[in-house]
């Protein structure tokens, strides 16, 4: 199968450089499926996961917003935040999750209500992910059934 270029990019790193044969990503419209050769697009993307695919192997990130553009079989993810599956600390994100709640609960005057929710939204991602796509030893890729 073609491949494409791919880079995942956060303000902090580049998390991921490489090929890939096939990017599934979380558009603000619903997934989309990216092949080599796709027509140029640049889409905005919402906090989910992103599925590298090369032949039976998918690598898995977990990404909260940010930008997508396809041009010239060149994929480049610019995230507002992201991480790989494995390295996602599900108890840390759990209290992250339960901060949140008290927050938004909490109705204080002070609480940026959105940002709450987002915090939120990224825990409930991290975690549901983390859960769904972890192997038991918490190894990066597996095997497409």
């Amino acid at each position: 199968m073609a491949v494409m270029k791919l880079e995942i990019i956060t303000a902090e790193k580049q998390l991921f450089s490489g090929e890939a044969e096939q990017v599934i990503a979380p558009g603000q419209e619903g997934e989309l499926g990216i092949l080599a050769h796709h027509a140029p697009l640049l889409t905005s993307l919402k906090a989910g996961e992103l599925r590298v695919i090369n032949g039976h192997e998918s690598e898995y990130f977990v990404i909260v917003g940010g930008f997508m553009e396809v041009l010239a079989n060149h994929v480049t993810v610019l995230a507002d935040a992201a991480e790989r599956v494995y390295e996602i600390d599900e108890a840390r994100a759990q209290a992250a999750i339960a901060r949140a709640q008290e927050r938004i609960t909490g109705q204080e005057d002070t609480v940026d209500l959105e940002r709450a929710l987002r915090s939120l939204r990224r825990g409930q991602i991290r975690v549901e992910t983390a859960r769904k796509r972890r192997l038991g030893h918490g190894a990066q890729v597996s095997r497409d059934q």
